[in-house]
């Protein structure tokens, strides 16, 4: 049976494995609530990676987080991952799947990063069919995640948040809203950043990145590598304003990776802002 995920929770990491696991086992009071896991460290057929998946899942509710699924690409989506995803998601039993919305490559080309879309009616209609296809071999609402971006397209003929808020009302995917991603394109765009917030129907909403960047001045880059800032902790409270509800929020962090112990600090940080919110 699927978890219910409630409160605030962590993307698991190879160096936090060993101390979540003791986290759990010794009852810290300041673990994380949930896990969420990068869905293809765990397409595999066996092995150490399965084995520390089990570990973490028997002892937190979980949640698939993809980074290849490449919604937006023009070639047809991959058989082979849609079947060992579903294979995956039978293992683990996670509370949703989730994905960016984006595009990685091509049928020649795995470019390893995650790249925008024009937001164009003719976007929107590549990839209705393309996510109702996962969403009928998850047998659930795949769950999309905005992407940073760094460029924009002279074909856009909508704003990202439209685009959103259409793909949801067209489709019936639900949204992973990752809040420092749209700091992130508002500072490179220029956009209002708490005008998209309020753009995006909060009833869709079921999970809220946080994470660090790097600010060069003249461009902002999604790097995972720092604490949250205070800015982006600013526009996490618009966020909660405007989903007036609590809603499962958990920290990204991918290089510079600290002790278990400093990031559960930050996460106490993300609690009381939380809290602060709902008082």
């Amino acid at each position: 049976m699927a978890p219910v995920i409630q409160g605030f929770g962590l993307g698991a990491r190879v160096e936090h494995y060993a101390d979540l696991v003791r986290a759990a086992d010794e009852g810290w009071a300041n673990r994380p609530d949930w896990l969420e896991f990068i869905s293809e460290n765990f397409m595999v057929g066996g092995g150490p990676p399965l084995r520390h998946l089990e570990q973490l899942r028997a002892r937190y509710p979980a949640v698939l987080h993809g980074v290849s699924l490449n919604l937006g690409s023009t070639t047809p989506l991959r058989e082979d991952y849609l079947r060992d995803l579903c294979a995956l998601v039978e293992r683990v039993q996670p509370a949703w799947v989730s994905d960016h919305l984006c595009w990685t490559g091509s049928a020649h080309a795995q470019l390893h990063d995650l790249l925008p879309l024009p937001y164009s009616r003719a976007a929107l209609d590549h990839l209705g069919p393309r996510i109702q296809q996962v969403q009928d071999r998850l047998r659930q609402p795949l769950v999309i995640e905005n992407v940073s971006s760094y460029v924009q397209f002279a074909a856009d003929e909508m704003m990202e948040s439209e685009f959103i808020a259409t793909l949801v009302r067209e489709t019936g995917c639900r949204l992973l809203l990752d809040v420092n991603n749209v700091y992130v394109s508002h500072r490179n765009h220029g956009f209002d950043a708490q005008a998209f917030i309020q753009a995006i129907p909060p009833e869709a909403v079921v999970q809220i990145h946080l994470a660090g960047h790097e600010d060069q001045g003249d461009l902002v880059i999604d790097t995972h590598d720092h604490p949250i800032r205070a800015e982006v902790f600013a526009l996490y409270t618009h966020t909660l304003q405007h989903l007036d509800r609590a809603v499962p929020t958990m920290i990204e962090r991918d290089d510079h990776i600290p002790a278990l112990a400093e990031l559960l600090q930050e996460l106490d940080a993300v609690r009381a802002c939380a809290r602060s919110v709902f008082a």
